[in-house]
């Protein structure tokens, strides 16, 4: 609530449609300043171009300027795959302990009812009235206890296929017929 009283207020007081012409102008001098740069770079080629046709012959100045840009190109591209490969494997790390966390999480809000069950641990009328440790519910109602023990053991199932699986990259004769 905090924070929608917040823009509210900038907004009533004209302090947010000053934030976004500040934001617009230093966009606009920025965008400016970068096509001022980029000019200037060319004339800067353009000269190194010169002076070194006229040291070298106009060919292999060509042909030297065409090949130093292409293997600035291919630079550019291994340094994107090789930093884009580990971004990709540090999100999926990151992934997969927000899952865990969040099935975690899911497991331990749902504890409560699974234990409770229809009656809970106390039922109706005490623990050995209806619905208590003796009656329907609880850990000893409807498959209580197997609600739980089910998926745990499907989960340590599951825990041990994936650490004793080995994956097509972790094996040396994969891909050999």
């Amino acid at each position: 609530m905090g924070l929608l009283a917040s823009l509210l207020s900038g907004f009533a007081s004209g302090e947010t449609m000053a934030a976004v012409r500040r934001a617009r102008t230093a966009a606009i001098v920025y965008a400016l300043a970068a096509l001022a740069a980029f000019c200037g770079l060319g004339f800067l080629v353009g000269a190194a171009y010169i002076w070194t046709s006229a040291r070298y012959g106009s060919l292999a100045a060509a042909v030297g300027f065409g090949v130093g840009f292409l293997v600035i190109a291919g630079l550019v591209v291994l340094i994107h795959r090789l930093v884009s490969g580990a971004q990709v494997r540090r999100e999926a790390r990151r992934r997969k302990a927000d899952m865990k966390a969040i099935g975690i999480a899911a497991a331990l809000a749902v504890l409560p009812t699974l234990l409770k069950g229809k009656g809970g641990l106390k039922g109706k009328g005490g623990l050995r009235g209806k619905g208590g440790l003796k009656g329907k519910g609880g850990l000893r109602g409807k498959g209580g206890l197997g609600i739980i023990l089910g998926p745990a053991v499907a989960l340590a199932a599951y825990a041990i296929y994936r650490e004793n699986a080995k994956s097509d990259a972790d094996r040396p004769d994969a891909g050999e017929g």
